[in-house]
């Protein structure tokens, strides 16, 4: 039997919070659910700092990626023998599933960030290059990897695949808005998911789903625009990320300016240099990370220091609202007085900006190759979700910018009433 084909002996199952259970039975499943890229994902979380929030919310990519393989495989289940589904596509799209966060680094967005990296380049690099994954896949047929780099890069052929995985309502999105909601114990990510699978049809190229869906459909962009303003947008997780961000800069100033660290960053000398890589990138994962910031809470620089002790013993910057486009002549002003106040202003003053994260709930037609949800009529003509609902059009194309300055209110606290620096500072923070 080739490899493509093989079955296990017996089905396996994960056990799993969101979906009861997650079923494999396929022998290349199962291996690449084996490999060394695919584990390291149990090390990496999937809501970075949100952990310092929501003490609930410690689940990792690994969960994740094995959520939205099982959601697809439903999916697969209910359009076998549909018009428009090929059922050729089925093993590349499970793969596709399983492996579309395969890439993702430590506290992946703040990495990211610092470093000027995309971890959808790595999830390329994993799949094409010389590793376990890539063995795996290349077993199934020659040129496998790259059907599957594709579909997770949405360039491959068949969009209809590609949407499984990468559309306004995709596997990805229901399965992290359940378990995110799961994890981090808010009532606002839960949304009708086996209505909205019962209800999803293949077409050309998109999965649409039958007009009677609707109200279900609704409710799951609810829950997204919820999920986002109230967890992923959180204003104490930005302040952890905020201290992680200048944690890293710091550390790579440090590092050019020839500083000589207790503990050699030799982890992190690639990403300071700006080229790492794969099997450094891999090597790099969030236990790792602490241990630094563990170790350089000794740290003669007082910075970083201090930066990486209230990361670890979580004693973060306090945020105020503050619209830098307005008020630039007041942030002129702090900048000038925390510097006097011996507080450098690069690391201790910081706007945050929202609309600087990933920002998608529903806009149709602004989010590029995200196609907007189109609603299948009893006639088989196609509507747009957002002219068909209220609900939907209500919040639809609608933009909100959320900005927020962080502080170190302790050390402002600290100064002597006296000063008039510090007052001066309190004046324009606190009026």
């Amino acid at each position: 039997m080739a490899y493509r084909d093989e079955k296990l002996s017996e089905e396996k199952v994960f056990k799993d919070p969101v979906h009861r259970y997650v079923h494999v039975r396929e022998r290349v499943i199962w291996d690449l659910i084996g490999t060394a890229e695919f584990q390291r994902l149990r090390r990496i979380k999937q809501l970075g700092t949100s952990y310092l929030t929501f003490h609930g919310a410690e689940h990792s990519r690994f969960n994740h990626s094995l959520g939205v393989y099982e959601i697809v495989r439903r999916i697969i289940e209910n359009f076998k023998d549909r018009p428009n589904w090929n059922q050729e596509e089925r093993l590349l799209c499970l793969c596709a599933a399983l492996l579309h966060d395969l890439g993702h680094g430590p506290f992946s967005h703040s990495f990211e960030k610092v470093f000027k990296l995309d971890h959808e380049d790595f999830t390329q690099a994993i799949l094409l290059g010389d590793t376990e994954v890539n063995k795996v896949l290349s077993k199934v047929e020659k040129g496998f990897p790259k059907k599957v780099a594709d579909v997770i890069n949405k360039t491959y052929e068949n969009k209809l695949v590609v949407s499984l995985i990468s559309s306004q309502i995709d596997a990805d999105r229901m399965d992290y808005l359940q378990r995110d909601a799961y994890f981090t114990g808010v009532s606002y990510g839960h949304f009708d998911m086996e209505r909205i699978l019962r209800v999803m049809r293949p077409m050309e190229d998109q999965v649409v789903v039958k007009e009677s869906g609707m109200h279900a459909v609704e409710d799951y962009i609810m829950s997204r625009y919820q999920m986002y303003w109230q967890v992923y947008f959180h204003p104490v997780t930005r302040s952890a990320e905020v201290i992680l961000t200048k944690i890293l800069h710091r550390a790579k100033e440090l590092y050019e300016e020839g500083y000589n660290f207790e503990l050699k960053p030799v982890h992190f000398l690639s990403f300071f240099s700006g080229e790492p890589t794969l099997e450094e990138y891999l090597a790099l994962d969030e236990a790792v990370v602490l241990y630094y910031f563990q170790t350089w809470m000794k740290e003669e620089d007082a910075v970083l220091s201090d930066l990486c002790q209230r990361f670890v013993n979580r004693k973060l910057f306090k945020y105020i609202e503050f619209n830098p486009n307005s008020q630039m002549n007041e942030w002129m002003e702090l900048y000038k007085l925390f510097t006097k106040a011996g507080l450098n202003p690069d690391y201790y003053l910081v706007v945050d900006s929202s609309s600087d994260l990933p920002y998608d709930f529903y806009r149709p037609g602004e989010e590029g190759e995200r196609l907007p949800i189109h609603l299948l009529q009893p006639n088989d003509e196609l509507k747009e979700l957002s002219r068909l609902s209220d609900i939907v059009e209500s919040i639809s194309g609608k933009k909100r910018t959320d900005h927020k300055l962080y502080i170190p209110l302790d050390r402002l606290e600290e100064m002597s009433n006296r000063s008039k620096t510090k007052k001066r500072i309190m004046e324009i923070l606190f009026g």
